[in-house]
């Protein structure tokens, strides 16, 4: 049924694209149109204007679309020869480029609808009477560089979104206050957590002292549960010369994305894309036997790839970024139990952050690869068996994994219900041949070992980018920042303040005292801006009695506490990642 209603939903949305460009060239003729596809949760349209859009452009555009609309006009299909495609979109630049990067071997095809024709494959629905004119909104202009590519025309994008009925266009922008209420660049500002500075180098994040604190607590667990499930830490380089990058393929198949060499010692060096190749050398530096496998090796390795200006996206898409990458070089025999140990381990450390919606995705051999197929049916089945182990829903996407392997990759759901890709478990047939890697097996021969890549959260500052905008920034206890304010009603309370604040600190808690001037509720409310999840209130009967008084970020307030057994408590919870 989701299939079903996500196709109405595609050709809904298609339709509706061809009537918005329909509308748009009613109100400038001489627009020039690009394409407009269908896109999860909407459409959108690239066009080259004579000017810029105004929000009055948007609701005459969107109002113009409703008259359209409310005409019933039947959308035909129609088969065209390539000449005849090129007279009718003749005054469309384009559109032209495109029939012309149609292969011969395929037909052009034409949508029209009434006075207005678009090249395009379709589908759509079969006339406009199909389109709801309450369902639909136009939401906002960007800039799109034509293909995608910097040296082309900067075109104008309109994005807008489309439904079946009203009532589900009035829930997604009710979604869409919420996402935005929620974003991670917004909520990074205002926590003063990290920062992107242009001049100094776009896609690259600065980490303040508070965003720090944040990105030191979930590196050491991360580190801590490593060590506890049997993996090494291991270190490695942040540049290597052009041969690691000749024979581990990146320059062939990966070069765009990869930063321009320097030149050193009369050899090109390049900053690592990846750390596979590293941990590979690592390997390579000795003789391995069949009794040393499986290498667990781990490393919060620092890659830099080249993304385009246009898709970066605050810590989301960045141009320099930690993976909390990990490889695992076993035996075939090793294979399955590895599998199915390095999928519950991915588990244990996703719902440990909070997230209980866990969906898998298993992508299988695709028609181009490398290594044999008994090997690939091997390692495709161990994945399936450990996914259907832990008892998890999964997709499979036949034919969509990487040439050099099969693999997992696992989804999470939000707070809101936006999914998340994060944890993935990669099959590499390919690096073992390259680099000659080999064991010796029980019987005194040589094999190639498999390799397995695996990064459990993805990359850190994307995962931290999905952590602030799942808890709203407002972390859980053993997450956030700061974990306690300490306010002293009046500056006379303030030794016994510092005297707190010492005796959490001892335990390890990250705390701080608000001994300025502000009154009470002003310090309140600082601290619940900054979201911390516990306030320590000190007026002369704690003082007297040697207690605290806590007010929580919910507004809850406990009284009289003693200090030992508040202290108690507070490590408890951290410990167990209990929320406040």
């Amino acid at each position: 049924m989701k299939q079903q209603i996500d196709e109405k939903l595609a050709r809904v949305r298609h339709s509706m694209s061809h009537v918005m460009a329909e509308a748009v060239l009613e109100i400038f003729p001489d627009a020039q149109i690009a394409i407009g596809p269908a896109i999860d949760n909407g459409f959108y349209y690239d066009f080259d204007l004579p000017r810029s859009l105004t929000s009055d452009d948007l609701d005459e555009i969107s109002e113009r679309m409703k008259n359209i609309i409310s005409e019933d006009k039947e959308f035909k299909r129609i088969v065209v020869s390539r000449d005849e495609a090129k007279k009718m979109f003749a005054d469309q630049v384009y559109k032209m480029e495109l029939i012309d990067a149609i292969p011969e071997d395929q037909e052009v095809s034409i949508y029209n609808q009434g006075g207005f024709t678009d090249l395009c494959r379709g589908p759509h629905v079969e006339s406009t009477r199909q389109l709801n004119p309450q369902a639909f909104k136009l939401l906002n202009t960007a800039g799109a560089y034509w293909r995608g590519k910097e040296t082309n025309p900067m075109l104008t994008r309109i994005y807008a979104t489309a439904w079946n009925t009203p009532k589900e266009l009035r829930g997604y922008l009710k979604q869409l206050e919420e996402i935005e209420k929620r974003d991670h660049r917004k909520l990074g500002k205002e926590l003063d957590l990290f920062s992107f500075h242009e001049e100094a180098g776009p896609g690259l994040a600065y980490w303040h002292p508070r965003g720090m604190r944040v990105k030191g607590a979930i590196e050491n667990f991360w580190k801590d549960q490593h060590y506890k499930n049997g993996y090494e830490m291991v270190g490695t380089p942040h540049v290597g010369k052009s041969w690691l990058w000749e024979t581990s393929g990146h320059l062939d198949f990966y070069k765009e994305s990869m930063y321009s060499p320097m030149e050193m010692d009369k050899a090109d060096y390049y900053v690592k894309p990846m750390n596979c190749p590293f941990h590979v050398m690592i390997y390579l530096n000795g003789k391995h036997s069949y009794r040393e496998l499986p290498f667990r090796w781990a490393e919060l390795g620092t890659v830099y790839r080249y993304e385009k200006a246009g898709a970066l996206h605050g810590l989301m898409r960045v141009r320099g970024f930690t993976q909390d990458d990990a490889h695992l070089i076993c035996t075939p025999d090793q294979m399955e139990s590895e599998i199915s140990e390095v999928l519950r381990f991915s588990l244990f450390m996703l719902r440990s952050f909070g997230f209980t919606d866990i969906a898998a995705y298993l992508s299988t051999q695709p028609a181009k690869s490398v290594g044999e197929k008994e090997n690939w049916d091997a390692a495709t089945e161990s994945l399936r068996k450990a996914i259907e182990a832990e008892g998890l829903e999964y997709e499979t996407d036949e034919g969509g994994g990487a040439f050099y392997g099969p693999k997992i990759d696992l989804k999470v759901k939000d707070a809101i219900g936006r999914e998340w890709q994060l944890s993935t478990v990669q099959f590499d047939f390919n690096l073992p041949e390259r680099f000659d890697m080999v064991f010796v097996d029980k019987d005194g021969t040589e094999k190639r070992p498999y390799m397995i890549h695996r990064a459990l959260l993805g990359s850190i500052e994307r995962f931290f980018g999905v952590l602030i905008e799942h808890f709203a920034g407002a972390f859980p206890l053993w997450l956030s920042p700061e974990q306690v304010c300490i306010i002293p009603v009046a500056e006379h309370f303030n030794d016994y303040g510092q005297k707190i604040l010492s005796a959490l600190k001892e335990k390890g808690i990250r705390a701080y005292i608000d001994d300025g001037n502000d009154r009470m509720n002003a310090k309140i409310r600082n601290a619940q801006n900054k979201k911390v999840p516990h306030m320590l209130i000190l007026g002369e009967k704690e003082e007297q009695d040697l207690t605290v008084s806590v007010r929580y970020r919910t507004g809850k307030q406990d009284n009289g506490i003693t200090l030992d057994e508040y202290v108690s408590s507070l490590v408890a919870k951290i410990g167990s990642h209990e929320d406040l």
